[in-house]
């Protein structure tokens, strides 16, 4: 399992759970001297940072790009993939498209989160899902061309009532005719709506490729109460290889809590 540290270029999005904010060279700079592996970037849009400026950041610190967030088509525009209105779900898989093709030449997976939506407002839920299922089948055949997943995460029930737990993700994955989508396996999301986090693990299986690590209060990890050795047994029994990304609240300063999870990361996984 490699580490990753979370940067958000989204003004939108001030105050939300990402440990690096703005300054996308000083925060490469940082999470390169703290030993982190990858970043995972937040970001407005596809051309927020040029491809090359992108990769020659990346570079000249070793650092990969493990995953990218398409959470700004709902902050900034409102977008959804299960929108009542036909337009504004394909403005939602374009703009997801867009990031698809941003994060692909990095080998970096674009996250679909609040940009599925919910139902309600004469939107059925089996509509919705047939709408979600539907955007992740193109989207994922989409992200292929890359040879990358998509990743798809849920939420908790206050943020969507479509997909809460790791083991309605794994039947939603069961039922996509495309097997290029995978879980986002999110510690914080995880810890209000599953019985035991270490089992939705192990429920989401095989189809976990993303984790966000996080405390259960969102705070850095170990400033909160979870208690992670289960957890990364669970991750090493199902064989996931892949970021554990502190999606974290900068608390109480960005360096700070980049430290606090690098410190923890290395204590629980050597």
């Amino acid at each position: 399992m490699k580490s990753a540290v979370t940067i958000s270029l989204v003004a939108e999005a001030k105050g939300g759970p990402f440990v690096f904010w703005d300054d996308l060279p000083a925060a490469c700079r940082h999470a390169a001297e703290l030993g982190f592996d990858a970043v995972e970037l937040f970001a407005p849009g596809p051309d927020a940072v040029s491809q090359s400026e992108l990769a020659a950041l990346l570079k000249s610190h070793s650092l990969g790009l493990a995953a990218v967030g398409t959470g700004a088509g709902w902050v900034k525009h409102k977008l959804s993939l299960t929108s009542p209105d036909t337009e504004t779900r394909q403005s939602a898989a374009d703009f997801i498209r867009s990031m698809i093709d941003f994060g692909g030449p990095h080998g970096a997976p674009a996250i679909i989160g609040s940009m599925q939506g919910r139902w309600g407002e004469g939107v059925s839920k089996e509509q919705a899902l047939d709408w979600l299922k539907a955007a992740l089948n193109d989207l994922g055949e989409h992200a292929r061309r890359y040879n990358i997943p998509l990743i798809y995460e849920p939420l908790n029930r206050y943020e969507t009532n479509l997909i809460n737990t790791e083991a309605a993700g794994a039947s939603l994955m069961e039922s996509l005719q495309t097997d290029n989508v995978r879980l986002l396996a999110d510690l914080f999301h995880m810890n209000i709506e599953e019985t035991s986090i270490a089992s939705g693990v192990k429920d989401g299986g095989r189809w976990i490729g993303h984790v966000h690590f996080v405390d259960s209060n969102r705070r850095p990890a170990g400033c909160g109460h979870l208690d992670y050795e289960p957890i990364l047994a669970a991750l090493r029994e199902i064989q996931y290889e892949g970021y554990l990304s502190a999606e974290a609240l900068p608390w109480p300063d960005p360096v700070a809590a980049a430290k606090q999870t690098i410190d923890a990361y290395r204590q629980l996984v050597g």
